[in-house]
């Protein structure tokens, strides 16, 4: 089995901007940018240009970005910790725990990306976006 955290930052629509500054601030590397247009064609067009994934590398870290049309963003959930496996059992296992006290913001789900992603915020507010890998 397999573990990681990733530090994930849910962006108003300057997504770009702030992944440019951190490249240059920070000498990251950026490793991929896709826009919710061309993840998902049908999309609203207020938002094809907005970044529905971004990944930029800082040292040996990975730092994920993604814009959030739709869900407001309040001080204490701009970042949430990006935890991935490999093991769906895995995966079950620590969605429940964190939900325990917490709450369930997406039930832990097949997507179309993951045999089971979901999105609970824990009993002490930190949110957690789980992500099983194919």
């Amino acid at each position: 089995m397999s573990l990681q955290l990733t530090p994930y930052f849910m962006m108003e629509g300057n997504a770009k901007e702030a992944i440019y500054f951190y490249e240059k601030t920070l000498g990251a590397t950026i490793i991929s940018i896709q826009t919710y247009g061309e993840v998902m064609p049908s999309c609203p067009s207020a938002i094809k240009e907005h970044v529905a994934n971004a990944m930029l590398k800082v040292g040996d870290t990975n730092l994920l970005f993604s814009d959030t049309p739709g869900f407001p963003i309040q001080k204490g959930n701009q970042i949430m910790i990006s935890l991935s496996t490999n093991d769906i059992d895995e995966s079950k296992r620590i969605f429940k725990a964190l939900e325990q006290d917490g709450k369930v913001n997406q039930p832990l789900e097949e997507t179309p990306f993951s045999p089971a992603f979901g999105n609970v915020t824990d009993k002490f507010g930190v949110t957690f976006q789980i992500v099983t890998e194919r």
